[in-house]
């Protein structure tokens, strides 16, 4: 009886240790910045329905937004995310320095694995009464702005790059002065919300601010919804802005366990595919695909987008000097008190 009871113990410990079963997951879960809510309602049910057509077998993608760096946060504490489609590569490094995501992510995808981007824009009331133009004026004294804090939102530090990157075009490099114009704007700052869902709140609908800054296909899309039709909000793109990248990546420590990486891998695959980047194009995100780049050409204002990796230095160098505790970011909030 004790032997049968061994090799019964013995049997069960190899069935739970087997990579066939851990092979069979068909569920993910896909962690992504505050705002893509309705965007990744869109995409998810039609990669299900390509996993069907393709492989004969039931998917299911769950779904998880907040802030990006709350996200990483999450992960890092044991959040069992497959994918995440952030607005922030720095928050997919902080992943791949604990090793949840391979060094080389950026290589597994095209496109240094981003499969759409964007850049800052204004959001403004009717009629712009306050002649809102150019990063400039978010700094004259009259203009109140809202954005999400720096510290929480991948979407905010692309509009605190924006500025920094448009100082110092302007004061020829001069970081000083910089230092000085971006302060001013951050003083005008009268919310400074965890992601930019409340952002727009604060903007929107509680009326604060004259500018609310995010991303432009964010923009874009609250100027156009049916929700905020009646407020006639106005969209303003500088004529210079932060190019912004929406990196993506395997979280290869949780696919692994689960088995998932397979699923995980096509979940993110799929998003280069005309069909998705042409719905990408709906929600006034810019894409890569190059017949779907021709023919939405004339969508989007003419801008001029700056990498932050060719003027500020590398994502670890740019998180130290700005980001990271006790950073300019920290000092430059400290003289708001």
């Amino acid at each position: 009886m004790l032997k049968r009871i061994v090799l019964a113990t013995a049997a069960v410990a190899a069935l739970s240790a087997s990579p066939v079963k851990a092979e069979e997951t068909t569920t993910i879960l896909n962690a992504s910045y505050d705002i893509s809510r309705e965007l990744f309602a869109a995409i998810t049910p039609k990669f299900v329905e390509h996993w069907k057509a393709t492989t004969g077998k039931d998917a299911k993608v769950d779904l998880s937004f907040a802030g990006t760096s709350r996200q990483a946060q999450d992960i890092i504490q044991g959040k069992k995310v497959d994918t995440v489609t952030f607005n922030q590569v720095t928050d997919i490094e902080i992943l791949a320095k604990r090793g949840l995501v391979k060094s080389d992510w950026q290589q597994a995808f095209p496109n240094n694995s981003s499969p759409y981007y964007s850049t800052t824009a204004f959001l403004v009331r009717k009629g712009n009464p306050k002649n809102i133009r150019n990063w400039d004026d978010l700094v004259r004294d009259d203009v109140k702005v809202v954005f999400p804090n720096p510290k929480t939102s991948g979407n905010a530090r692309y509009s605190y790059l924006g500025a920094w990157l448009y100082a110092n075009e302007a004061f020829k490099g001069d970081d000083a002065k910089t230092k000085e114009f971006v302060g001013k704007l951050l003083r005008n700052v009268v919310n400074f919300p965890t992601g930019g869902r409340a952002a727009t709140v604060a903007f929107a609908q509680n009326q604060q601010g004259d500018a609310l800054l995010t991303f432009e296909s964010e923009v874009i899309n609250i100027a156009r919804s049916a929700e905020y039709a009646s407020y006639g909000f106005e969209v303003v793109v500088p004529p210079v802005s932060v190019l912004a990248e929406f990196p993506v990546a395997v979280v290869d420590k949780v696919a692994d366990a689960r088995g998932s990486r397979k699923l995980a891998t096509d979940y993110l695959n799929y998003q280069y595919t005309k069909e998705i980047q042409e719905l990408l194009t709906t929600f006034n995100y810019r894409v890569h695909h190059p017949e779907v780049v021709e023919a939405v050409k004339g969508q989007y204002a003419p801008v001029r987008t700056i990498d932050p990796t060719k003027v500020l230095g590398t994502w670890d160098e740019i998180q130290e000097k700005h980001f990271a505790t006790n950073g300019i970011v920290d000092e430059l909030l400290a003289q708001r008190r």
